[in-house]
C-alpha cells in the first residue's frame, strides 16, 4: 500500500466522502492500490473495470459518439469516465484512468499516453477546487510501469483536488485527530 492511498483514505474519511474507481489501462489496480488500505471501506464505494471500449458507454456513460470519433484514449474520455462512476456508484469523488501500456499504439494513441481524470462535488467556496481535472501524462518504461505510474498519477491528482478545498490549519488539525498519520 502507498503512503498516498494511506492519505487519501484518511482525508476522505475525516471529510465524510466516498470515493468510486473507473478504470482502463490500470485494470483494478488503483481499486487495489485503495482497499489496501485499512479502513478503506469507509470511503470506497466499488470499482468498474471498463477494458472494453463498449463498456465505457454502457456502465460508464462515456459519449458514444466521442468514443467512436476519438477512441477510448481521450482526456474527454477519461473525464466522462470519472463522472459517470461517480454517479454510477454514488460517490462524492470519481477517478478513472484511460491509456495505452503498451506493446501496440491503440487509437493512434503511442504506448506511454495516459489520461486520468478526477470528478468531485461542486462548491462554492472560494478556492473550490471540486468539478473536474484531467491530467495528461506521457510516460516511458515497460508495460507494468506505465500501469503503475498511472496509478501513482490519478491518485495524486486526487490528492491535489482533496488538499487544495483545506486550509494548511484545518490539515493540521485534521492530523493531530487521527494519530498524526
Amino acid at each position: 500500500m502507498s503512503s498516498k492511498a494511506t492519505e487519501l483514505v484518511r482525508l476522505l474519511t475525516v471529510r465524510g466522502e466516498t470515493l468510486a474507481v473507473a478504470e482502463s489501462l490500470t485494470g483494478g489496480l488503483v481499486a487495489a492500490e485503495i482497499t489496501s488500505v485499512p479502513g478503506a471501506s469507509k470511503v470506497f464505494r466499488g470499482s468498474v473495470t471498463a477494458y472494453a471500449t463498449e463498456l465505457k458507454h454502457e456502465l460508464l456513460g462515456v459519449d458514444a459518439t466521442l468514443l467512436a470519433q476519438r477512441g477510448a484514449v481521450d482526456p474527454q474520455v477519461a473525464g466522462q469516465m470519472a463522472t459517470g462512476v461517480r454517479k454510477a456508484l454514488g460517490a462524492d469523488w470519481g477517478i478513472a484512468t484511460t491509456g495505452v501500456a503498451g506493446p501496440e499504439p491503440q487509437d493512434g494513441r503511442p504506448v506511454g499516453t495516459v489520461f486520468v481524470a478526477v470528478d468531485g462535488p461542486l462548491t462554492s467556496q472560494p478556492g473550490s477546487a471540486g468539478g473536474g481535472k484531467v491530467e495528461a501524462l506521457r510516460l516511458n518504461g515497460s508495460r507494468a510501469e506505465i500501469r503503475m505510474e498511472s496509478v501513482r498519477s490519478v491518485l495524486a491528482v486526487l490528492f491535489e483536488q482533496l488538499a487544495g478545498e483545506q486550509t494548511g490549519n484545518e490539515r493540521a488539525q485534521d492530523t493531530e485527530r487521527n494519530g498524526g498519520f
